[in-house]
């Protein structure tokens, strides 16, 4: 895994439930083995209940709701999947915002398996190249992005794996973008930050 994240803040942007545990668990590992600060990011204070699959895991507290939290503090965002949780998401327009908000910076944003339908609702994909959890092709095909069934794809400070078995290369490509600071392209499809 390559790129040191030291001294640098990592937000994890999730909802109350749904999260699916690994997809969470392990890119915060990686960031924080590579000397980041990651950080949960919820709808609302307390802590936050993850799954595997159907089944509930533990529980993780929240470090800061997503209203009150600033893009400029963080050098990227992580959004873990699970099915719930991005559809909850992407019905939040503070974290529809949040997420719009690290395009419009040129910040790496990283997204796992059905993470991408936030994705789709804060507006920043058309044009882009990148691949989910297969179900999501159709949707994101619909709003203009370029999928494609790969182990993870990288376009511009976007980073964008399938699943739970592609965690490897998504945590390492995770990583290495943020390590690499702003991307003057990542936000040519972000719209304003006007969303909700």
């Amino acid at each position: 895994m390559s790129g040191s994240l030291s001294g640098l803040r990592v937000a994890f942007l999730v909802a109350g439930e749904g999260i699916e545990q690994v997809e969470l668990t392990r890119p915060w590992q990686a960031v924080e083995r590579a000397g980041g600060q990651p950080e949960l990011v919820s709808v609302s204070s307390g802590s936050v209940q993850a799954f595997h699959h159907l089944d509930k895991a533990d529980t993780f507290p929240v470090d800061q709701i997503v209203g009150d939290a600033d893009v400029e503090d963080y050098a990227g965002l992580v959004l873990p999947g699970g099915v719930a949780n991005p559809d909850a998401l992407r019905r939040v327009p503070e974290a529809v915002r949040f997420v719009a908000d690290f395009f419009a910076a040129q910040k790496p944003v990283a997204a796992i398996c059905h993470a991408p339908w936030t994705l789709i609702e804060a507006g920043v994909v058309r044009g882009r190249r990148l691949t989910s959890y297969p179900s999501l092709a159709t949707d994101l095909r619909n709003a203009g992005a370029e999928w494609t069934d790969e182990q993870v794809v990288v376009d511009s400070g976007l980073v964008t794996s399938r699943d739970p078995d592609d965690l490897d290369a998504f945590c390492a490509k995770a990583v290495e973008e943020i390590a690499e600071g702003r991307h003057r392209s990542q936000s040519r499809s972000a719209p304003s930050t006007d969303v909700g």
